[in-house]
């Protein structure tokens, strides 16, 4: 004969609470989830005009790549890995610096910080950024 549970008030009122606040926690983690990755309409819309760019060649990418590119970002944006942020694209940059050996890392981040000059573009295959500085002799 199976064993008799005696279920309480209290007990009842413990397991809605416990459901209750897994609930709010499933909604409030579903909300920074959302918030993180960023509007996903403004990603579609992104993702609209590349590819627009890319079916109209005005992209200096084959359109087979472009389109895969286009698509490549759309899904990281939806996961909230993608930015248009200029203070992380710097800090990527200087932190590209610390690779190199100290004389050269010093001359890295000054250019990174804008002093030099800066020739080329993207379209061109680059940007080349020259900084001169004198002989340490």
């Amino acid at each position: 004969m199976p064993a008799k549970r005696n279920f309480s008030l209290s007990t009842f009122i413990d397991c809605k609470a416990i459901r209750q606040l897994a609930l709010a926690l499933f909604i409030s983690g579903a909300s920074l989830a959302a918030v993180a990755a960023g509007n996903p309409q403004d990603a579609n819309a992104r993702y609209q005009a590349e590819r627009a760019a890319c079916l109209n060649g005005q992209s200096n990418q084959a359109r087979e790549t472009c389109l895969r590119e286009a698509g490549a970002a759309l899904q990281e944006s939806k996961r909230g890995h993608l930015s248009d942020n200029p203070e992380a694209d710097q800090k990527n940059a200087l932190l590209r610096c610390n690779a190199l050996p100290a004389d050269d890392r010093d001359a890295c981040q000054r250019r990174i910080a804008g002093e030099g000059t800066a020739t080329g573009s993207v379209l061109d295959g680059g940007v080349l950024r020259e900084l001169t500085v004198p002989d340490r002799k």
